[in-house]
C-alpha cells in the first residue's frame, strides 16, 4: 500500500496539469456492401462518420463529461481513448504517449497499465464463469504487480474493501451479486492495475436511481482519494451535474459545447445544449415555458451540410445550411454556432 499512496500523492502534486490530450480524433465506419454487389447494381461505396475531428484536453484529477443523444459518438470517442478501437485520423496522447503510435510492446503495456475503462453493463463485462476473485486478480496478474498469489490475494482483498464489499466475496461468481454490487466488482477490477486514467461509459445507466447515487459518490471518492482522472460518458444531465468539472457535448460526431460544468448548465450558448438542458425533468420550472427537442438525430451515413444541427435548429439560417461553423470562445466556453460569429447581429434580425 506505500508504493500506492506514493503514487497517489505524486499525482495530487500533477493535479491540473493535462493527462490526456486529443486532436483531430475522427473515426469512419465502411458500410459498403461487398464489391461484386456494388458493381452489380451499380451502388457506390458507403461510409459512416461516427466521430469528426474531436479535440479536447483532459487535466489531472478532473472529470470531462460527454453528453449527447444516442448516436452522437459518445462511445466511439471512449473505444478510441482506451485503445480499443483504432481512430481513422488524429492522435490521442496519454501523458508523454501517443497510445496509437508507440510500436514497442514493452511500451505499449505500460501505456496500457494506465487506462483503464468502466462498461456499462457489469454483467456482461464480467467472465460468468470466474470467481471475483479471479476477476479482479487477472489484472495484476498481466502487468506483474504482484508476484505472489498470496500478495494477490490480499490486495484483491484491499481492492474488494476500497469499493464497499467483503474480501470474502472473492469467492463468489458474479451472478451471486446485485447490479449495483456488480458495477463495484468491475470498479475494483478497473483499480487493480493502479492507473491513471478512466474511461467511465454509461457506468451508471443500467441501475436503480438509489443504487445510481451510491456508485456515482463512490466514484468520486475515489477519484479524490487515488488522485484519479475519469472521461465520464452519460446521456443523463443529472448525473453529468454531479460527476463533472468539465462538459462537452456532442452532436452528430463533433464538438459542438464545451465548458466548465457550472458555466454549462447556468449559461449554455449552443441551441443544442439548451434543447438538451430544457428537457430535464425540473418540477422547479413547471411554469416556465420551455422549447421541446424537435425531431431526431439525422442519420450519420448522410449528415446535413453545414451545421448538422440546422434541420432542427431554430435559430437556422441559410449560412448554418452552408458553412460549418467554427470555434468560437465566450466568456470561458468553446462553441460551434453561427450566432456568435461576427454577423451574429444580422443573423437575429
Amino acid at each position: 500500500m506505500s508504493a500506492v499512496l506514493e503514487t497517489t500523492t505524486k499525482r495530487q502534486r500533477d493535479t491540473g496539469s493535462p493527462l490526456v490530450e486529443i486532436e483531430g480524433l475522427g473515426r469512419v465506419f465502411d458500410l459498403s456492401r461487398r464489391w461484386l454487389n456494388r458493381l452489380l447494381d451499380g451502388s457506390g461505396k458507403v461510409h459512416l462518420t461516427a466521430v469528426d475531428s474531436v479535440g479536447l484536453s483532459i487535466a489531472r484529477g478532473e472529470t470531462y463529461a460527454l453528453v449527447g443523444e444516442s448516436g452522437s459518438g459518445k462511445s466511439t470517442i471512449a473505444r478510441m481513448t482506451v485503445g480499443l478501437l483504432p481512430p481513422s485520423s488524429g492522435s490521442v496522447r496519454i501523458g508523454d504517449a501517443d497510445i496509437w503510435a508507440e510500436r514497442g510492446p514493452a511500451r505499449q503495456r505500460d501505456i496500457r497499465r494506465k487506462i483503464q475503462m468502466i462498461f456499462q453493463d457489469p454483467y456482461a463485462s464480467l467472465n460468468p464463469r470466474w470467481r471475483v476473485g479471479s476477476i479482479v486478480a487477472e489484472p495484476i496478474k498481466a502487468f506483474g504487480l504482484k508476484s505472489g498469489a498470496r500478495e494477490r490475494e490480499q490486495r484483491v482483498g484491499e481492492l474488494l474493501s476500497l469499493v464497499g464489499l467483503d474480501p470474502h466475496d472473492a469467492r463468489k461468481f458474479p451472478h451471486e451479486f446485485s447490479g449495483g454490487q456488480r458495477q463495484r466488482i468491475a470498479i475494483a477490477r478497473a483499480l487493480a492495475s493502479e492507473p491513471d486514467f478512466i474511461v467511465c461509459d454509461e457506468p451508471t445507466s443500467a441501475l436503480d436511481v438509489s443504487v445510481q447515487a451510491q456508485v456515482l459518490n463512490l466514484l468520486r471518492d475515489l477519484q479524490q482519494r487515488l488522485g484519479l482522472t475519469y472521461l465520464f460518458i452519460s446521456h443523463n444531465l443529472a448525473v453529468v451535474r454531479h460527476m463533472a468539472n468539465r462538459v462537452g457535448v456532442l452532436y452528430l460526431g463533433r464538438l459542438v459545447e464545451e465548458a466548465p460544468a457550472g458555466t454549462l448548465f447556468a449559461e449554455p450558448k449552443h441551441p443544442y445544449t439548451r434543447m438538451l438542458l430544457d428537457a430535464v425533468p425540473d418540477i422547479s420550472m413547471e411554469t416556465i415555458e420551455r422549447e421541446p427537442i424537435a425531431g431526431e438525430i439525422p442519420n450519420p451515413i448522410n449528415p446535413p451540410s453545414g451545421c448538422h444541427f440546422h434541420p432542427r435548429c431554430p435559430h437556422a439560417t441559410a449560412l448554418c445550411k452552408r458553412e460549418t461553423p467554427p470555434a468560437y470562445h465566450v466568456d470561458g466556453a468553446m462553441v460551434r454556432c453561427h450566432l456568435y460569429g461576427p454577423d451574429a447581429g444580422a443573423m437575429l434580425q
